[in-house]
């Protein structure tokens, strides 16, 4: 019994070794290039806009987006990114709409520049979490409201593929002849509140260039 009880505690500890706590990557993630962009604590690295900066605040080791329409952008290591891999886990709460952007750039106020993910499960607005917003529709939620998933935005080239919990959910390749800011190119992360009655939040933010 006492061996089996020793073989049990090398084998939890072992095992514990693999995850990383909540915001915090692992030696692994490190070694492999990854780079944490939300520490957990405060927005130390990101810069919110001069729109409604009181609609984007930090809570219990999460980022909470509510409130009138505002944005935070990535302004810390790393920042401008071409090809990468974006990892977060996120939650909507029912009736909730949000965005991550990417190949975007700071501004005081206004809709932001670059590609959009959607955030958005049961919001009235049909294109779901998973879209390239406007570019690339996917109008079925794959994940629910008041539970976890996983995100994932992965840009290589011309082409973006999204992911929740593991699942690719749109592929978009971007034609050459784009107009506009909505295109690819190179830029960081920003994260929306959308609107007073939308509740999105987030941690494990981390991102890997390719």
């Amino acid at each position: 019994m006492k061996t089996r009880s020793l073989m049990a505690l090398i084998v939890a500890c072992c095992c514990s070794t693999t995850f990383a706590a909540d915001n915090s990557l692992t030696d692994a993630e490190t070694k492999d290039g990854w780079i944490q962009l939300f520490n957990g604590k405060d927005l130390t690295g990101w810069k919110h806009d001069q729109w409604n900066p009181e609609s984007i605040s930090v809570k219990d080791g999460v980022i909470k987006c509510n409130g009138e329409p505002t944005m935070i952008y990535y302004v810390g290591k790393g920042n401008q990114m071409k090809d990468f891999h974006l990892i977060a886990d996120v939650m909507t709460k029912p009736g909730a709409n949000g965005g991550i952007f990417f190949h975007t750039k700071y501004q005081d106020k206004g809709w932001p520049i670059g590609h959009e993910a959607q955030i958005n499960m049961t919001q009235g607005d049909p294109v779901k979490t998973g879209s390239v917003y406007i570019v690339k529709k996917h109008l079925e939620a794959p994940a629910k409201d008041n539970e976890w998933f996983k995100y994932e935005v992965i840009v290589r080239g011309n082409t973006v593929e999204t992911k929740v919990n593991d699942k690719t959910i749109v592929i978009y390749e971007e034609p050459g002849d784009v107009k506009g800011s909505r295109k690819l190119s190179t830029g960081t992360i920003g994260i929306q509140a959308h609107d007073p009655g939308s509740v999105v939040l987030l941690k494990n933010i981390k991102v890997k260039p390719l």
